[in-house]
């Protein structure tokens, strides 16, 4: 039957219908969600818009990433505080344990590193026997502008200053117990704090600039034995650190 045209009217949907079709569109529309936040989420990653300085024994990244649990005992043992977890605009790598080394470096006077032991995983290689055969990243002078030794010039007072909470040991004052660097002022005719303090013998040195022997001026030289703890970053007075440490994601895209 016709209303009088050509074109035949269109039947009418039964509730039934509808609320079928509606439960499809709904179903369309939860599953492009699921799918626009799966992305969200993987793009950090996949671009890697967040270089972290990792624990020591971490995985090569993406190997890390699969592995890391986000489970935070490595958190929980670190005797300085110095592991934190990432936050939610990482996507995929919310509580992913990464460390900033300019606010507190690892401690890597600790004994047994006790954050590799802690991993359930092996994220953090459970294989590494000795404290030297674990690398972290490599310290680089990124600002030697800014640097004291390469002014020649020294330091005197608080490394960085009342209000900074960061701890390191010093064996002279008692090697087991971290003590903050807010109470450890120094005096030094010339800046030499990235080698003072640097837990790892032969990892960095200070070099004579030129060959003037009335010259004070020295370059801070970062040597193989460095595994990137970030005490030099941690202690540096400058700000921003002169020095700091490259992570594995920044040494692959400089080689």
């Amino acid at each position: 039957m016709t209303d009088g045209s050509d074109t035949p009217k269109k039947p009418r949907l039964t509730r039934r219908e509808l609320e079928r079709r509606r439960l499809m569109l709904r179903t369309v529309g939860l599953g492009v969600a699921a799918v626009a936040a799966g992305l969200v989420g993987w793009y950090p990653v996949y671009r890697q818009m967040f270089d972290r300085l990792r624990p020591p024994g971490a995985l090569a990244e993406k190997d890390f990433l699969a592995s890391c649990i986000k489970c935070g005992q490595c958190v929980q043992v670190c005797p300085v505080e110095a592991i934190r977890l990432a936050d939610g605009d990482e996507g995929y790598g919310l509580g992913v344990p990464y460390i900033d080394a300019r606010a507190q470096a690892c401690d890597f006077s600790c004994d047994a590193v006790q954050c590799v032991l802690a991993c359930p995983t092996g994220a953090l290689s459970h294989a590494i026997a000795t404290k030297e055969e674990v690398t972290m990243g490599f310290a680089r002078l990124a600002r030697p502008e800014s640097c004291l030794a390469m002014k020649g010039e020294g330091f005197t007072g608080l490394a960085r200053g009342y209000d900074f909470t960061g701890l390191l040991r010093y064996e002279e004052i008692d090697r087991w117990e971290p003590q903050p660097v807010a109470s450890h002022p120094y005096e030094l005719e010339l800046c030499d704090l990235c080698v003072r303090e640097c837990p790892i013998q032969g990892a960095i040195s200070l070099e004579r600039i030129s060959e003037d022997p009335a010259d004070p001026r020295r370059i801070p030289t970062v040597h193989k034995a460095c595994v990137g703890c970030g005490t030099c970053e941690m202690i540096c007075p400058a700000e921003p650190a002169a020095i700091i440490i490259d992570t594995e994601l920044t040494l692959e895209a400089q080689s």
